[in-house]
């Protein structure tokens, strides 16, 4: 029997440039759930920031630790973002945490998505229900929401650019909505 071996290949390969704008996939990030157990609150903290040295998010909001991300999706639940070649993301994740938090590896269900530029904003506001101004959605700020009519989560990494997670089954639709939101507001 001939040897097999399987590689990841991007969901998308998005790569556009539109305008001063950019749309690009980042299939170089890895995904991984972290829930935490009852009761746990104070031990998962204290792993976070052992092993990444970051804080526990706060409700909307991410922390950063040079690349590696950690987005509060729920009460007890968050997803860590980072820079990741390989099958093993949710085993390097449970070995810094040191069996603190409940694991999941998430790369493969959620399409990444990096829209930055000057118009980034306007055609986020066109697919999105939420106030994404600097005010009320500020750098760091994250929310599970809806784009276009698909589920999403949003988090802002810089005043014009944002990282946008989508399931990866409807993830063409994703991006052709975000391609024709920025042709309307180019």
């Amino acid at each position: 029997m001939a040897d097999i071996t399987l590689t990841a290949a991007p969901i998308l390969g998005l790569d556009l440039t539109l305008g001063a704008n950019t749309l690009r996939e980042r299939d170089d990030l890895a995904l991984v759930s972290v829930a935490t157990p009852q009761g746990g609150e104070d031990a998962l903290a204290k792993a976070l920031k052992a092993g990444f040295k970051l804080a526990m998010p706060e409700p909307t909001r991410s922390t950063q630790a040079g690349d590696t991300h950690a987005i509060r999706t729920a009460a007890d639940q968050m997803l860590l973002v980072f820079p990741h070649d390989g099958p093993d993301a949710n085993t390097m994740v449970q070995g810094k945490l040191k069996g603190a938090g409940y694991t999941t590896d998430q790369t493969d269900v959620w399409v990444v998505i990096e829209a930055s530029g000057p118009d980034t904003l306007a055609a986020l506001e066109r697919l999105c229900p939420l106030d994404l101004h600097d005010s009320a959605f500020p750098v760091g700020a994250s929310a599970r929401t809806v784009m276009e009519h698909m589920g999403a989560m949003i988090l802002r990494m810089d005043a014009d650019r944002f990282l946008l997670l989508s399931a990866s089954s409807s993830a063409g639709s994703f991006a052709h909505a975000l391609e024709t939101s920025y042709k309307n507001v180019i």
